[in-house]
């Protein structure tokens, strides 16, 4: 759920005269700091220095992706379309996992995970504004650009999912996070105006600062501890709780309303995901 209010901070900001490129550049550098503090606690020093080259190179390489190639698309696609479209675009990304899933294996999926995947691009299609063709053109831009965020979402869930086996959770997340950084800030120093930090309000920073520790730091570590303690499976399908939280915050806060079409398509997209989820949750039976 904290995950889940990080669109509607974004609005607040915005409004405040905020661009996007300064929402994702100081989001990565109000949280990266508390990453390798955590790590350091938890790892110490010696065992991040002789991490093995190639799954440290490999999870720099997903968090670029994921947040800096991904968050960018995202938080610009926040100024086109509504925090609560956006929330249940991005929680595509396991209809995404199945497909990269299984190309990586070189395996069919089940059946029922290929119908899932199916029917969540269905439910995008009716979320987006399905057989409304001016709904539909007023947020084609905003939801392609959410989708390549899902996409790259997705590539860091499967080669986290490789790389953590053999250096942890906590590593794998740290090397992930410092790479993403450095390209965002790069990013913002060649491409954005460093005079909006500046121009920021106190009212701003506050919220920047939440977005950075409430919104990406903590839910982060939270999210990882509830993986320890009940398992990837569950907790994917626990996260079902995401789009809602979005929803009810959008329309309570920000006055947002999806059309019946659109909430037809949230339906279709969280309950396949739940779907896909679940049957990933069922041991296959042996040949």
């Amino acid at each position: 759920m904290l995950f889940a209010i990080k669109g509607i901070l974004a609005k607040a900001l915005y409004a405040q005269g905020a661009g996007f490129e300064l929402l994702v550049a100081g989001r990565a550098l109000m949280s990266l700091p508390m990453f390798w503090a955590f790590t350091l606690w938890r790892e110490g020093w010696t065992a991040i220095r002789e991490t093995p080259w190639r799954p440290a190179l490999l999870a720099g390489l997903a968090g670029t992706v994921c947040y800096y190639v991904g968050a960018m698309t995202d938080f610009l696609a926040l100024t086109m379309i509504e925090a609560s479209l956006e929330r249940v675009l991005l929680f595509s990304y396991p209809a995404v996992v199945v497909v990269l899933t299984s190309l990586v294996s070189r395996s069919w999926p089940q059946p029922i995970a290929i119908c899932g995947a199916l029917v969540a691009y269905l439910g995008i299609f009716l979320a987006v504004g399905g057989l409304d063709l001016a709904e539909l053109c007023a947020n084609l831009l905003g939801a392609a650009l959410v989708l390549v965020s899902s996409f790259s979402y997705a590539v860091y869930f499967v080669t986290g999912e490789h790389c953590t086996r053999r250096i942890g959770s906590a590593r794998f997340t740290l090397f992930a996070m410092s790479a993403a950084t450095a390209a965002c800030v790069l990013h913002f120093a060649l491409r954005a105006d460093t005079s909006e930090f500046v121009a920021l309000p106190a009212t701003g920073w506050a919220l920047l600062c939440a977005l950075g520790v409430l919104c990406m730091f903590v839910p982060a570590l939270m999210q990882s501890e509830g993986v320890r303690r009940i398992g990837a499976q569950r907790g994917s399908v626990v996260s079902t709780l995401g789009p809602p939280t979005t929803i009810l915050l959008g329309w309570g806060l920000l006055g947002e309303r999806l059309t019946a079409m659109q909430i037809a398509g949230v339906v279709l997209i969280v309950g396949s995901v739940l779907a896909i989820e679940l049957v990933r949750m069922t041991p296959r039976r042996a040949a």
